[in-house]
């Protein structure tokens, strides 16, 4: 199995429940096909660096997993067919690559457990 990421910008218009659901139906399908999610991360509404379909901000999400390469054309598929998301880019890491994002996984661990003690 291989090792992916993959980002996705989702249209501004949606309430906070659509997203997740949203969030969740893509999580769905790659769970669905044998996928191992190894992190996910809502970055919020961020402004976009151009207009996208007349758009000036979207909902960024980050999910990681670990899967077979046919399961990147199941999930891709599905991001065209979603009208809610706008943009979308899957890459697969390297090992280099998986452990900067293992090492920025614990990092951020660290943070959440410092603002869960306070």
């Amino acid at each position: 199995m291989n090792q992916y990421e993959t980002v996705f910008i989702l249209t501004p218009v949606l309430s906070d429940e659509q997203m997740k659901e949203t969030v969740a139906k893509f999580k769905k399908i790659l769970t669905d096909q044998g996928a191992e999610i190894l992190n996910e991360e809502a970055w919020g509404r961020l402004k976009l660096a151009y207009p996208i379909q007349k758009k000036s901000s979207g909902f960024y999400v980050l999910i990681e997993f670990k899967a077979e390469p046919e399961v990147i054309k199941t999930l891709e598929t599905g991001y065209r067919r979603d009208e809610k998301v706008i943009r979308f880019m899957t890459v697969k890491l390297d090992k280099y690559a998986a452990q900067y994002a293992e090492k920025r996984r614990i990092k951020l661990g660290k943070k959440e457990e410092v603002k869960e003690e306070a």
